[in-house]
């Protein structure tokens, strides 16, 4: 006789599962995966604001007429003598009449810096205030009181600025900080993204001489830079030291981070160790004192008075 092939009984039975245990598994299965898909999510965003482009200027903030595309930041320290201080606002003003420009100098005591912080701080919070005074400029140039314009020639848009020329220039591909940091800039990042521009020297990054595009991208990375924190940690090098820092650790800094040679922005009068790659010539666009603040056996408006006054007869001689 045929017989059909039935599944055999087993002699223990399957235990009883309600539709309401059921259904309370599969919500602490998804609970357990909550936070993998909410990191996942927050990845997503965090590579979408990384890799879009910058928008200098909301829509409910388009500037007025007549808004100057570049605001200078000079700080100004009390210490200085009142005519070296007024030499270096007429180097800055110059320049800036030229082109259409605004400038700032604030006092570096009109911050508070909390206490036995150097001076040089004021960089920081000098930036942030003249975003404030100036809300509809797209961009500041700082400019350290140890350095002087020397090529009022072109204006910052045909130096440096324009995406296609600032593309031509970056630095890509190479140690944020020199010889051997194991954090890189960007290989691919289009001159349209970058919100900050500066050089490197021997030593590191250039902070003497910076740009920085107004957004609200700018806004965050200078009051991260003026974190507390930073400012009580007792860099050697204060605020410098502090922005390599920065750079390096926070990839939000460094996508929006532009470094081109140093004779495009911030040219030395003394070499650093750089075999003179970065000594100022004439017709380079910044001569910058570098370290002569900090040297005690220095004196910034001694050094400053030779090119100060070859600087007045390129003025006098672009007039005439």
């Amino acid at each position: 006789m045929m017989q059909f092939p039935y599944p055999r009984k087993t002699s223990q039975p399957q235990a009883y599962t309600s539709a309401r245990a059921s259904t309370l598994h599969r919500r602490r299965s998804l609970r357990n995966l909550l936070p993998y898909l909410l990191s996942g999510l927050a990845l997503f965003v965090f590579i979408i604001y990384l890799f879009r482009p910058s928008s200098p200027t909301p829509p409910d903030r388009n500037p007025p007429p007549g808004t100057s595309k570049v605001v200078i930041v000079t700080p100004i320290d009390p210490s200085l003598s009142p005519s070296h201080a007024n030499d270096i606002k007429e180097n800055r003003r110059d320049y800036a009449q030229r082109h259409g420009y605004e400038t700032f100098f604030p006092s570096t005591e009109d911050y508070d810096l909390m206490p036995n912080v150097p001076s040089t701080w004021a960089t920081v919070p000098a930036l942030r205030h003249a975003l404030t005074l100036h809300p509809h400029t797209q961009w500041l140039f700082y400019l350290t009181p140890t350095a002087l314009i020397m090529n009022t020639r072109e204006p910052l848009s045909d130096k440096v600025l324009t995406p296609s020329k600032l593309e031509s220039l970056m630095i890509v591909d190479k140690p944020v900080v020199p010889p051997d940091s194991v954090i890189k800039t960007f290989s691919h990042l289009k001159g349209e993204r970058v919100d900050f521009v500066l050089a490197q020297d021997h030593d590191g990054l250039a902070g003497g001489s910076l740009l920085i595009r107004n957004t609200d991208w700018a806004k965050f990375f200078l009051d991260a830079w003026f974190d507390p924190l930073y400012r009580s940690y007792n860099f050697q090098k204060a605020e410098g030291h502090a922005l390599e820092h920065i750079v390096q650790w926070h990839g939000t800094v460094l996508a929006k981070l532009a470094l081109v040679p140093q004779r495009v922005l911030n040219s030395y009068t003394r070499d650093t160790g750089s075999s003179g790659e970065g000594i100022y010539q004439e017709g380079d666009f910044v001569a910058n004192f570098h370290g002569c603040a900090r040297d005690a056996a220095r004196n910034c408006e001694e050094e400053m008075k030779p090119l100060m006054s070859r600087w007045r007869e390129l003025r006098d001689g672009q007039r005439g």
